[in-house]
């Protein structure tokens, strides 16, 4: 018997998979503990159309992605530090700082965890940020960093 699974099944197969079981098996495990349905032809048709309406969000989520990385990346964030003698600065600046930033000046809510900042900024200048916004796409930010009373 043919079953369209709803879960992953572990030595079995992931959600969404068709996979061929015994009758029993299916009766008495998968079909009885709701972890897949019977493979038919409404149901065959059910999983293309439920794949594709998946298909065509995942290409949205893509394209806007694209565009506010294409977005921000004319633009630029600003924010200041404490320096004494030679330049040298009082602290640094973070993922969240600069998040905080982002949201007040330019009015985007970028989570901290999706900047990649190797190491926090600890000198005056302008940093160039990398932003995962997409498993396909990443962005990048500018940041200038003045120097701050």
């Amino acid at each position: 018997m043919e079953v369209i699974l709803l879960q992953d099944v572990k030595a079995l197969g992931k959600k969404g998979e068709i996979v061929k079981v015994n009758d029993g098996y299916a009766r008495n495990f998968i079909l009885k503990k709701n972890l897949g349905i019977e493979a038919n032809a409404k149901n065959l048709n059910d999983l293309k159309l439920q794949k594709a309406n998946e298909a065509k969000i995942e290409q949205e989520k893509l394209d806007n992605a694209k565009k506010f990385a294409a977005e921000i990346g004319e633009k630029y964030v600003t924010l200041s530090l404490k320096s004494g003698e030679g330049g040298k600065t009082f602290g640094s600046v973070s993922t969240k700082e600069i998040a905080e930033a982002v949201k007040k000046q330019l009015g985007y809510d970028i989570d901290k965890k999706k900047m990649i900042l190797d190491e926090p900024i600890k000198t005056l200048g302008t940093h160039i940020i990398q932003l995962k916004l997409h498993r396909e796409v990443t962005g990048k930010l500018e940041v200038r960093v003045t120097e701050g009373k």
